[in-house]
């Protein structure tokens, strides 16, 4: 199977939901028109990032969401899926950050964001919860991971995505540019080349890492999302520091030819894993 996926490189709007609203539904349509399948925006795209104590006026609950509703009934009439991020509220009144697969007026799956950054710039932990789950989920094209920023910089997320047969990870990100290298590039960016081009060869699958652009508060995100494919090369990448609307192809194809060269997952001992881990975490908390 063959798909066209779309990377969304938007400017999301610090807590206006009704204009991102309105950017998510020119650039779907934009790539509806252009032959994509599937369209991509990036972390916490219909709220905007450092929202702090913003949070809970602008979070989602997805059952009963006039904007969601709205995107879910475009996936429908367009025949194209969408990933959006958002604050989404839980009925105990706790908030994620999320990111939602939607798909024929559905929502597929939602991804609460596992690894919350508190240190430097960041401090999603003081106004958000973590998730607690990591899954591989089911949609049209086959079976999809979606990961969230900061779960990528932990590589237990991309291991278990994984040998969950996952074989498109979906990595959605609100990376600001930070520490100026060669070429006046943001040291940042090759940072996260570095992570994505190693996901996708180590694992053998697609990468679509989709980031953010534009300023909140002073702090500049610098784009440059990219799909990588199996063998961890770049096939299509955004502009830095400007919106962008970037189409790739995903073949599936070029999975099971990676994975027939490569047969590394097929050979991974996760009995040695489980029980090396059981140990690790034993000692850990001294348990034994």
């Amino acid at each position: 199977m063959k798909f066209q996926i779309a990377l969304a490189q938007i400017k999301p709007l610090l807590g206006d939901i009704k204009k991102n609203l309105e950017i998510h539904l020119d650039f779907i349509h934009r790539a509806a028109d252009q032959g994509a399948d599937l369209v991509v925006f990036p972390e916490l795209s219909l709220t905007g990032y450092y929202l702090e104590d913003l949070a809970p006026d602008v979070a989602l609950e997805p059952g009963r969401s006039a904007v969601l509703d709205t995107i879910k009934g475009v996936t429908d009439q367009r025949r194209i899926d969408v990933v959006c991020g958002f604050v989404e509220v839980a009925p105990d009144y706790r908030f994620f950050n999320s990111a939602g697969y939607l798909s024929g007026g559905e929502i597929v799956h939602i991804h609460r964001k596992v690894y919350l950054p508190t240190y430097g710039m960041f401090d999603e932990g003081r106004f958000l919860a973590a998730g607690d789950v990591i899954r591989a989920f089911d949609n049209r094209f086959g079976r999809m991971g979606l990961l969230i920023c900061e779960d990528l910089w932990h590589p237990s997320t991309l291991y278990l995505m994984a040998h969950d047969d996952a074989q498109v990870l979906l990595a959605v990100s609100a990376g600001p540019g930070r520490g100026l290298r060669r070429e006046e590039k943001f040291g940042s960016m090759y940072a996260w080349e570095a992570i994505t081009r190693s996901a996708a060869q180590a694992y053998m699958l697609y990468v679509a890492y989709v980031n953010r652009t534009g300023t909140e508060d002073g702090v500049i995100f610098s784009g440059g999302s990219e799909l990588i494919n199996p063998f961890g090369q770049g096939l299509v990448k955004a502009r830095e520091l400007d919106e962008d609307l970037c189409i790739g192809e995903i073949d599936m194809l070029e999975i099971r030819r990676a994975r027939t060269l490569y047969p590394l997952l097929r050979d991974e001992r996760l009995d040695l894993t489980l029980r090396e881990l059981k140990r690790i975490y034993r000692k850990r908390y001294q348990l034994d």
